[in-house]
């Protein structure tokens, strides 16, 4: 296929305005580039010049890829945010986060004078802008919509809601068989969706219940993810559930060498080459990382658990810790990274997660779970301890650790948003010691190697993904003509 075969097709991509939607959309939007696809991405003031640095470096065939970067401004100052907040970056809070969400409604109008302009043949928005649906058909122009997460979180959420199966439970703590959903997935009440369960829908439960109502309405929907990697629910997303689906993922191996992979999201806390120098020290598998995303908030007791655990469990390590400017914080990290000085790197801030994970040095992740870290380790070929916190990051666990059976839970058994999880430091020895050592963690390691030669696989001519994305491509250019 020539990469100019689509030069006629124009796609907006309008992600939700955090890092962990518009690092893969980004990488989403630079995969259509590249095939020729002319690509518009559509973004606030603020959160442009990393989104310019992401595309920067893009090349294809050694040809530069060309992507324009449309602003429009975000109305804090209507909903009464903060000066300049125009990303989840700054939200310290669920009830922030709602506010947050809630606002970006406002950005309807001008986004469909956009369209209006502009005629692009499809948009690829986020689900966090339902309004997106009803923008585009105004104009007959096919919406997808993008989660930013799997095939098994999409298929948990779609049958735990009509069929409400926590009201059929005793306790909180009970396990329920999520319905019609392969695989006997079993939760409790504590890590379904606090929104689920509210009967008054208002705020952020409205706004999903709009999300849901308007994917429905919407063309379909493009999943980061790969069909080997969870089949049995990309069949049942489109079988079963009847939803239209491209799975075209890993997104991230859109991104060939080691500038485009340290140039994903923010400017790094660490120099790339300063952190993998120090990981090339390292014998192969030796090293746990240990990273929560990027909108949570570890609180000065929690970060001492997580301390004492590491240092019990003897492993080598790097953890990444949000910046908060909390002095308890400082104290803390200052005197554990003195102590283990040559055993452990601590970054704050952003770090260059990919190339962490592909670097031989690392056995293991210790993760929130998030769909884009997931994904990554697995791509990575790296196994994982899971500490899922909110969102889909208890329904990826499932898949983890025990659909594909390449990772051990830390032990989290209750929703808790963005103000991180209490586990004891035990928990962490525990966990870290019991994914990094013995047959089990080997068993581990293999799969999640496999795992990661398919998902490469899958990226390349003629697999699963690329198929897929080829697919959708010449549906949306049978629909322009």
């Amino acid at each position: 296929m020539g990469s100019n075969e689509y030069h006629t097709l124009h796609i907006f991509f309008f992600p939700f305005l955090g890092q962990g939607h518009i690092i893969p959309t980004v990488d989403m939007a630079k995969l259509f580039a590249e095939k020729g696809v002319k690509v518009t991405i559509i973004t606030t003031p603020l959160n442009k010049p990393f989104i310019s640095k992401s595309i920067g470096t893009s090349k294809t065939n050694g040809n530069q890829i060309h992507i324009h970067i449309q602003t429009i401004e975000f109305p804090y100052a209507e909903v009464g945010l903060p000066h300049g907040c125009e990303n989840t970056d700054s939200l310290s809070s669920l009830h922030l986060f709602e506010s947050f969400c809630l606002a970006t409604s406002l950005l309807q109008q001008p986004f469909e004078q956009l369209l209006e302009k502009q005629r692009p043949n499809c948009i690829v928005a986020d689900m966090f802008f339902p309004w997106a649906t009803d923008a585009a058909a105004k104009f007959g122009i096919p919406r997808l919509v993008f989660h930013g997460t799997g095939f098994l979180s999409l298929c948990a959420a779609a049958c735990v809601r009509p069929y409400e199966p926590y009201n059929n439970v005793s306790s909180d703590s009970e396990l329920f068989v999520i319905p019609n959903l392969p695989g006997e997935i079993k939760v409790t009440i504590m890590q379904v969706a606090p929104l689920a369960k509210n009967k008054q829908k208002s705020g952020m439960d409205k706004l999903l219940l709009e999300a849901v109502e308007s994917e429905l309405r919407s063309y379909g929907v493009v999943v980061n993810s790969f069909y080997e990697l969870e089949k049995v629910y990309a069949d049942h997303f489109r079988k079963v559930l009847g939803r239209k689906a491209w799975h075209i993922g890993p997104l991230s191996l859109c991104n060939k060498d080691s500038e485009e992979k340290a140039h994903r999201g923010k400017q790094a806390s660490i120099d790339e080459h300063e952190c993998l120098k120090w990981l090339d020290t390292k014998r192969p598998n030796s090293v746990i990382y240990v990273c929560f995303g990027s909108v949570v908030n570890l609180s000065d007791s929690e970060l001492r658990e997580i301390a004492m655990g590491l240092r019990a469990s003897g492993q080598q390590f790097i953890w990444v810790v949000r910046k908060s400017g909390k002095d308890g914080e400082k104290w803390i990290l200052d005197g554990f990274e003195k102590r283990m000085e040559g055993k452990g790197l601590i970054i704050r801030g952003w770090a260059p997660q990919v190339l962490i994970l592909e670097h031989e040095a690392i056995g293991a992740f210790v993760t929130h779970c998030g769909w884009n870290s997931t994904l990554e380790a697995v791509t990575a070929g790296v196994p994982m301890v899971t500490w899922p916190l909110f969102a889909d990051q208890f329904y990826n666990e499932k898949l983890v650790t025990e659909v594909l059976k390449i990772g051990v839970p830390v032990g989290v058994k209750t929703w808790v948003g963005f103000e991180g999880a209490n586990v004891a430091s035990d928990a962490v020895e525990k966990a870290v010691k019991r994914i990094m050592n013995g047959k089990e963690a080997i068993e581990m390691r293999n799969k999640a190697k496999v795992l990661s030669q398919q998902a490469r696989l899958a990226m390349e001519e003629g697999g699963s993904s690329y198929t897929d994305l080829n697919a959708l491509i010449e549906e949306l250019s049978s629909l322009s003509h």
